[in-house]
């Protein structure tokens, strides 16, 4: 039986700290993840339209073992500058490996499709995310909000605002485990147009308003519901970017290869969170980070254990972001607790 840890959060991770920054005007944000100490990385992408930063250097062949920090950010391409922000935060703080006598804060980023919102985008020569990334470095801390807030800010799925989510499992093994996403996909969360989540089965307790799946299914439970639609007429418009970005993390010890796996294994909890995941127009992304402060180094049955937490508490992060969203003005799509049904 998993439980949660006592937040509820990816800082129930020992040695993890979230900071998050919102612009209400521009409807966007970041969220960055700050390691106490250097964190074995991997990622896996999954997304047919990624946008990245440093994400090379955590693939197990290359030589960089741990980082400093992780970013999420909105703003497409532009959103990149954030990661600058978060490494002159952490420069000032002399965080950083040390290469010739100078501190190099490693900071890998990912981006998510935020820019047709309803947000002003009018910034002027530079874009504000190198600020945003300063200013969430600067507010991390265990506790954070959830929902409309840092990389969720102006984050929309197929018909419902999306949002910042994150969940943690304790395992028996004495492994804690968390996720944190950025929900922001091409598909829908729910069922059909219904206030039910696709990760139903996973939820623990009414941590996502506690409904289960709907009985009988509806007959649009399976449609592909385009996330751009007239919000007057109900037209379908193009879908242009989209991205769900996120973090799987752990306390237990793990090599550079099996952070990899783990990123891998935590895009299990997309599938059962979104339908559908993946797509061409998506950047899906997982970053996995490995702290090591329980010092455990799981073996066998207890790595699956591992591996199957993290799909299903990745599945929980998402549905929780779009669960907490709240309304703001000029917002396209209405919040989960606004919909009928």
């Amino acid at each position: 039986m998993f439980r949660t840890g006592p937040r509820n959060l990816i800082t129930d991770v020992a040695g993890l700290r979230v900071g998050n920054a919102s612009d209400a005007r521009l409807k966007s944000g970041v969220t960055t993840i700050l390691c106490d100490e250097p964190a074995v990385a991997g990622v896996q992408i999954l997304g047919g339209a990624p946008g990245t930063r440093e994400t090379d250097l955590l693939e197990p062949h290359n030589s960089i073992e741990a980082i400093h920090a992780v970013v999420l950010s909105g703003g497409s391409a532009f959103g990149l500058d954030a990661a600058s922000g978060v490494q002159a935060a952490l420069r000032e703080r002399g965080i950083g490996f040390e290469v010739g006598g100078f501190r190099v804060p490693i900071v890998p980023a990912a981006i998510l499709f935020d820019l047709r919102n309803g947000g002003d985008k009018e910034w002027g020569r530079y874009p504000p995310y190198r600020d945003l990334g300063y200013e969430a470095a600067q507010s991390a801390a265990t506790d954070f909000q959830l929902g409309t807030v840092g990389a969720g800010t102006g984050a929309l799925t197929a018909g419902l605002k999306g949002g910042l989510g994150s969940a943690s499992t304790l395992l028996d093994s004495g492994v804690t485990i968390g996720a944190l996403a950025a929900v922001n996909p091409t598909g829908s969360v729910t069922v059909g147009r219904t206030r039910h989540f696709w990760a139903a089965p996973f939820e623990i307790g009414d941590e996502f308003g506690g409904l289960g799946y709907p009985s009988p299914m509806p007959g649009d439970a399976k449609e592909i519901l385009l996330k751009y639609r007239d919000k007057h007429v109900g037209t379908r418009m193009e879908t242009v970017g989209n991205t769900t970005i996120a973090v799987i993390a752990t306390d237990a010890v793990l090599t550079k290869a099996a952070a990899k796996r783990l990123a891998m294994s935590a895009h299990d909890g997309f599938v059962h969170a979104i339908w559908p995941t993946h797509t061409p127009a998506d950047g899906d992304l997982v970053f996995a980070l490995a702290t090591g402060t329980n010092g455990i180094r799981l073996e066998a049955d207890a790595a699956i254990d591992l591996y199957a937490a993290a799909g299903a508490t990745m599945a929980r992060a998402i549905s929780r972001g779009v669960f907490a969203a709240t309304p703001a003005d000029n917002d396209l799509f209405p919040v989960w607790s606004l919909r009928l049904g």
